[in-house]
C-alpha cells in the first residue's frame, strides 16, 4: 500500500514537472493526435528573430505536431524589441492582434496596428519593430520546409 500511494506521488509530481516546464526545454516525442495546447504552457523567452533588437516570447504552437507542416507562432515584441530585417526563402503571413509596430517591406516603411495582416513573398526583404507603449503581438504562419 505505502509503495503504490508513493508511485501515485512521484508520477503526479513527474506529470506536474513536465508540463510546467515550456515545450522547448522538454524531450517530448512527435504527436500524432488532435489536441490543444495552451500558451502558457509553450511560451519562450528568446531574443528578436533575425538578429533583431530587444527579448520576444515566443509560442511555438504545434511544434511537435507530427506530419503537420504549417508553422503557427505567435511572438509578443516587447518594447524596443525587433525582427530583424531579413530577405525570405518562403511566403509568410504576419497577422498583427495587438500594438503598434513598423514593418520594412522592401525598402517601404508602414505603420502597422491590431487587424492588419501582412503577406511577405518568397524572395521579399522585411523586419517589424514594436512601437508604442504595450507589446506588438502577432501570428506568424508559413508552410514548414521539408
Amino acid at each position: 500500500m505505502k509503495f503504490t500511494i508513493f508511485r501515485q506521488a512521484f508520477f503526479i509530481a513527474s506529470a506536474l514537472t513536465a508540463s510546467a516546464a515550456p515545450a522547448a526545454e522538454r524531450d517530448l516525442p512527435p504527436r500524432l493526435d488532435s489536441y490543444i495546447e495552451r500558451a502558457a504552457d509553450i511560451a519562450v523567452q528568446q531574443p528578436g528573430p533575425h538578429e533583431g533588437d530587444g527579448t520576444t516570447t515566443a509560442y511555438p504552437f504545434f511544434e511537435r505536431a507530427a506530419g503537420f507542416d504549417i508553422v503557427f507562432r505567435q511572438r509578443a515584441l516587447h518594447p524596443g524589441a525587433s525582427i530583424g530585417e531579413h530577405t525570405n526563402d518562403k511566403d509568410e503571413i504576419y497577422y498583427i492582434v495587438s500594438g503598434q509596430g513598423e514593418l520594412t517591406l522592401d525598402g517601404k516603411r508602414s505603420k502597422v496596428v491590431s487587424g492588419d495582416a501582412i503577406l511577405t513573398r518568397n524572395g521579399s526583404r522585411h523586419g517589424l519593430r514594436q512601437t508604442g507603449s504595450q507589446d506588438l503581438t502577432i501570428i506568424v504562419v508559413y508552410r514548414r520546409k521539408r
